[in-house]
């Protein structure tokens, strides 16, 4: 039987440093309150004993000179302990507390012609002031360790506030936000104390800032040799077609029609990368539009409406999704390559021999393809950038009975009066 997984919130820094607190005041609480019960009572025993013995010398003394004994002394007095009876008979003094009449009671006893000669002291009030210090103790150790949690709750929280916020800066980068930082007050003033937390929201902004102008240095990199490359491509494709026709001529145009797709591919990551692509959003059918991209591309692609809708997005983008969707499904799959429309999901599915398992996993990767297929690896990169743009969400996964599907769910548009309608 498998043991009950614990709550999230236990494994928090919170909920530990709060256990660890607590622990650690209730042992000290318990140490303190030993060390000071052990104290006042052992003084507390100790002047009761000894106003014990001066009584019972007293009462010895009387009990010498055969006068009458008070009425708080004996000799083998009903209600002394054994073992104190016991030790008189030999000969020896001694002391002990125990229950005479159902109140504590000191007891004191002595020889006395081979009987034992006795004294008791009530002994209430000692103990009742050994029960009030007790109960003293506890409550001032409650008081004490709420007052602790709640301080080292307030400390702890701070802590983890400014935590919390470093990781969810660091998921926004991750994200693709290079913007992102921290900006905490005790990393922007050097000659200020840095604690822990500190130094590392400093290394996550200083790592951002690095990743960030690398990343725009690489962005300007593609962007300016795609521009540059788009000139000479241009001139080598009107050469291209000056050549004669024959086997070479179809081959170099061939060439030079793969070199121009790949740069217009570069120049479009480009502009996804630096994030300054807008949106024309309009209000289309799905199934059309698909069949559209499909007779666009020219190939033997199947299209099924199970459910149209009405969606809001961008055109021009959307066939640019699926285009490359479709173009990549006859490039690496197998036919039968069909495309189906779902409400506001559109998959394009193929029987060839699937996915390969870093896109699954992580997504498609720039200039990395696999099965020997054609193609430079931007297509389905292209793909999941145009689908952010859009605010879509295009899902890559193997079909339930072999093959690749790659499912495009875009937004769909309600109309205001269907809204009240419903509501």
């Amino acid at each position: 039987m498998r043991a009950p997984r614990r709550p999230a919130w236990t494994a928090t820094l919170t909920w530990k440093a709060a256990v660890f607190i607590t622990v650690m005041c209730c042992a000290l609480a318990a140490l303190l309150g030993v060390l000071v019960h052990v104290s006042v009572a052992g003084q507390t025993v100790s002047d009761s004993r000894e106003k014990a013995l001066t009584r019972l010398t007293e009462v010895g003394e009387l009990y010498e000179a055969g006068e009458p004994l008070p009425r708080f002394a004996g000799v083998d007095p009903p209600g002394l302990p054994a073992s104190l009876r016991a030790l008189a008979v030999r000969g020896e003094r001694g002391t002990m507390v125990s229950e005479y009449a159902g109140r504590p009671t000191m007891w004191a006893a002595g020889p006395a012609d081979g009987r034992a000669l006795a004294v008791r002291l009530d002994y209430t009030q000692s103990a009742e002031t050994i029960d009030a210090l007790d109960r003293s103790i506890l409550g001032s150790s409650v008081l004490a360790i709420g007052a602790t949690l709640l301080v080292g709750a307030f400390a702890v929280t701070r802590v983890t506030r400014r935590l919390h916020l470093t990781a969810q800066v660091a998921r926004r980068i991750s994200a693709g936000d290079l913007d992102a930082r921290v900006d905490d007050p005790r990393t922007k003033d050097p000659t200020r104390p840095q604690d822990e937390v500190a130094t590392v929201s400093g290394a996550l902004d200083t790592m951002a800032s690095s990743l960030q102008r690398k990343l725009q240095s690489e962005q300007r990199f593609t962007a300016d040799v795609a521009h540059e490359l788009r000139t000479p491509l241009t001139g080598l494709s009107a050469a291209a077609e000056l050549l004669p026709e024959g086997r070479p001529s179809e081959l170099v145009r061939n060439r030079v029609r793969a070199m121009r797709g790949l740069t217009e591919d570069l120049l479009e990551i480009s502009r996804l990368d630096a994030r300054t692509e807008t949106v024309d959003l309009a209000v289309h059918k799905l199934g059309p539009l698909a069949e559209r991209v499909v007779r666009a591309s020219g190939t033997d692609t199947e299209v099924r409406v199970l459910r149209d809708a009405t969606v809001e997005t961008d055109r021009r983008r959307v066939e640019r999704v699926l285009g490359n969707l479709v173009a990549n499904a006859h490039r690496h799959g197998a036919p039968p390559v069909v495309v189906t429309v779902d409400g506001p999901v559109v998959s394009v599915r193929d029987h060839g021999p699937g996915y390969p398992a870093y896109l699954l996993e992580s997504g498609p990767q720039r200039f990395r393809t696999e099965g020997g297929g054609k193609g430079h690896g931007l297509g389905l990169t292209i793909a999941a950038g145009q689908a952010e743009v859009i605010g879509a969400e295009l899902v890559f996964a193997a079909a339930p009975d072999g093959g690749a599907e790659a499912r495009l769910r875009l937004p769909e548009y309600v109309r205001l009066a269907d809204s009240e309608s419903a509501q």
